[in-house]
């Protein structure tokens, strides 16, 4: 230990530069230190600004898929209703701008429908599915009021009377009252009434014959049957 001492008590003016150096390498490490920590707290804040920020996009896309069922289904009221569609015929006319307009405007919507919400993983993704479904909206919204406000009043007299005629005959055909007979009977004579009339979505068609044709016995034919007797 006499060296050391020895060393320590001639070169004892070592420890000021020594213990300069050594408080310099602790205020760096401090420093360092903190700044790793400031950098740990930033980054945290953006994972936790960025997970919020996707849950709030998560929840639009949620509520864009639910606007878009919407008019779907106000649609489908139509689509699957001859009824309607005879009250209503502007609804599938391809003639009419406005009608165009609307079904352009749900193919679109419908091309770009997510499968899920999880899909739309953009911001561009999400403002092009966004101005979709408004757009689909309001063109739906401006083809039913007008189809309202017009009804059938482009058709003349008489094709109105056919109108008319179909909408009575389609009661009976979904009248379970009426015999087999008499359903197929109407329902054969409703769809010439409205041949050339109106033109029936392959949807609506399905839908209607799937009501009332099961519902026959097909197995017989009205119009054999009167021509047997």
């Amino acid at each position: 230990m006499e060296p050391l001492f020895d060393f320590l008590g001639s070169y004892w003016w070592l420890i000021f530069p020594i213990g300069g150096m050594a408080g310099g390498w602790a205020s760096q490490w401090s420093k360092a230190s903190a700044e790793r920590h400031r950098r740990k707290v930033e980054l945290l804040k953006l994972r936790n600004q960025l997970a919020v920020h996707e849950e709030a996009n998560q929840a639009e896309v949620v509520s864009l898929i639910a606007a878009h069922d919407s008019v779907n289904h106000r649609w489908l009221d139509y689509e699957l209703d001859v009824g309607n569609l005879i009250d209503f015929p502007l609804m599938t006319d391809v003639r009419e701008p406005l009608t165009v307009a609307f079904l352009r405007a749900k193919k679109e919507a419908d091309g770009l429908r997510p499968a899920t919400p999880e899909e739309i993983s953009t911001p561009a993704r999400l403002a092009e599915y966004r101005a979709a479904v408004h757009s689909y909206e309001l063109a739906f919204d401006v083809a039913e009021r007008e189809a309202r406000r017009i009804k059938d009043g482009k058709f003349t007299g008489p094709e109105r009377q056919r109108l008319a005629t179909a909408r009575k005959l389609l009661r009976i055909a979904e009248d379970t009252a009426a015999t087999p007979a008499e359903r197929q009977t109407a329902y054969k004579r409703a769809r010439k009434e409205l041949d050339g009339l109106i033109v029936l979505p392959e949807a609506t068609v399905a839908a209607l014959e799937s009501k009332i044709i099961s519902m026959l016995d097909t197995r017989r034919d009205p119009e054999t049957d009167v021509r047997s007797a």
